[in-house]
């Protein structure tokens, strides 16, 4: 295999050396690389011909941190490896690149020390905001960006503090729907499956379908078998199928966890579905349209949310302290008619 000749650049190149090979003044390389500047155009030839040549990089850092805005916008991400989660990283990084920002990912997986060290550079980079894309990252790095001063943005959180903005679902409506469709359905046994996650979402999902059937008079069965996953699914439908009163409409407070209990009750219990067990989920991920699965479920505005973070975070001023987005219904073919 052939040796590349390029070699690395001992330093990189100065606007000082752009106006010298350019034969034009250090302003006039600056003006020519900021937005509504006044420059001739013979000028603007020659100084971006000499930066072609040189390979000069205007450092958008330094200038940014100069006028307070250096267009680096962190997201804290939890479960990376959920559809969901990955769907609304996707969605965010790319309408925040389409407004010029640079989006700094923190995995909140790793050793809570290392996490800590990761977010503190981020305020070393004068992050312009962080958005908490999930309810799993602890409430102390959330304080520890409102105190250094930066702007601080929750998905689907509700936490007592103040200082940041926070832009929510409606859950507790969308569960309360789903209360409603199984039994419209005609399902009397109800039941919830659920995870030991406990994030704001997830509780306020599982409370507002119990709180709605016990409003009409039925007592509903929950299953938390483990963290928010197909396996934790699986599980619940063993839980809950095994027994002799079974439940025969289940609400599933994500996708993940309502594959799982579908294959679970398919494969292990032999039942049918919708004609013995109706089966609703929450997030409308991808494999949820899948023709093994075809599952009704409530669709989470990934898009939506995206675009107005990106538009708030290019004013000046934010938006309103919260933000609810409604969810949609999507009916496929796992409730009854």
């Amino acid at each position: 295999m052939a040796k590349s000749k390029l070699k690395p650049r001992k330093a990189s190149v100065s606007a000082s050396r752009v106006a010298e090979v350019a034969g034009v003044s250090r302003s006039a390389v600056s003006r020519t690389f900021t937005d509504g500047a006044s420059v001739s155009p013979e000028t603007r030839a020659k100084v971006l011909a000499a930066a072609e040549k040189l390979g000069y990089h205007v450092n958008h850092l330094a200038r940014g941190l100069i006028h307070h805005r250096s267009g680096i916008v962190c997201l804290i991400v939890a479960e990376m490896q959920t559809p969901f989660q990955a769907s609304f990283v996707e969605a965010a990084t790319r309408r925040l690149q389409d407004k010029g920002k640079v989006v700094m990912v923190l995995n909140t997986a790793g050793q809570p020390a290392n996490v800590e060290a990761a977010l503190r550079q981020t305020l070393n980079y004068r992050a312009e905001a962080t958005v908490v894309v999930s309810g799993a990252p602890p409430l102390s790095l959330v304080e520890t960006c409102i105190e250094n001063g930066q702007r601080v943005i929750l998905i689907n959180r509700d936490d007592a503090i103040e200082g940041p903005q926070f832009l929510m679902i409606e859950n507790e409506a969308a569960a309360t729907e789903a209360c409603f469709m199984l039994r419209r359905a005609g399902c009397t046994r109800l039941a919830v499956v659920s995870s030991t996650a406990g994030t704001p979402s997830i509780v306020a999902r599982e409370t507002a379908f119990v709180a709605a059937a016990k409003s009409a008079g039925i007592e509903v069965a929950v299953s938390r078998a483990g963290p928010t996953g197909y396996a934790s699914g699986a599980e619940s439908a063993r839980q809950l199928l095994a027994g002799s009163n079974r439940p025969d409409g289940v609400f599933c407070v994500t996708d993940l966890l309502a594959l799982g209990f579908l294959d679970a009750t398919r494969i292990e219990f032999r039942l049918r579905i919708p004609e013995d067990i109706c089966v609703i989920g929450f997030d409308d991920i991808s494999a949820a349209s899948w023709l093994g699965y075809d599952l009704t479920t409530f669709r989470q505005p990934i898009a939506e949310i995206a675009d107005y973070i990106a538009e708030m975070l290019d004013e000046d001023e934010g938006g309103p302290a919260k933000v609810r987005f409604p969810v949609h219904v999507v009916w496929r073919k796992t409730v009854r008619p």
